[in-house]
């Protein structure tokens, strides 16, 4: 057995603490499966979970060495993905009433993975899977890709029940004004935790 119950239990625990909790892609994925629809949030969603998967997988190997040698390149990423949500909620916000259905596209797939490169969660999210959660006793890249997938097993789940929330609510918003204010409170969100994220 690769990964022994004291190893995998706790790293499934963080992956489901950091997956199901709310940050940047559930907030996200909740908004345009709200505006969208689920079918239309699917390769959102699993566009995030593969560049979580490909973050964690290049920081174990040894990224998340060079963050920790070089504190300043870890604080850089984090200013610029608080820029990049910032902007996002800005889009999110501008929404017009009238048109909400029709202007929400949510990200490609391609989008949503690429994002993960300015997303801090997902630094913090990969950077601590690497120093903390590496099993011990496996080659590196057997253990990078272990955490990997256990990662995106475990985030598949959650960032769907995310998207189902967004579709529960979704018969909720369709009021034009109902789902303008939902915008602009996801925005407004997005942005809080933009910024807690950069402290």
């Amino acid at each position: 057995m690769l990964l022994s119950p004291t190893e995998l239990l706790p790293l499934a625990s963080y992956c489901f603490l950091m997956s199901s909790t709310p940050g940047p892609n559930n907030l996200m994925l909740a908004t345009a499966a709200a505006n969208a629809g689920y079918r239309r949030t699917v390769p959102q969603m699993l566009g995030s979970n593969l560049g979580v998967a490909v973050q964690t997988w290049l920081t174990c190997l040894g990224l998340g060495s060079l963050f920790l040698a070089y504190p300043v390149l870890h604080q850089l990423l984090r200013v610029l993905g608080t820029l990049y949500l910032v902007y996002l909620a800005w889009q999110l916000s501008g929404l017009r009433i009238g048109a909400a259905q029709q202007d929400a596209r949510p990200l490609s797939f391609a989008q949503a993975a690429l994002f993960q490169a300015v997303n801090p969660k997902s630094w913090v999210k990969a950077i601590t899977l690497a120093t903390v959660f590496m099993p011990s006793g496996v080659d590196t890249w057997v253990g990078a890709s272990l955490v990997a997938v256990v990662g995106v097993l475990v985030g598949l789940p959650s960032s769907t029940m995310w998207a189902l929330f967004g579709l529960a609510i979704r018969q909720l918003l369709q009021d034009p004004a109902k789902r303008r204010v939902f915008n602009l409170f996801m925005a407004g969100s997005l942005v809080v935790l933009a910024l807690s994220l950069l402290r």
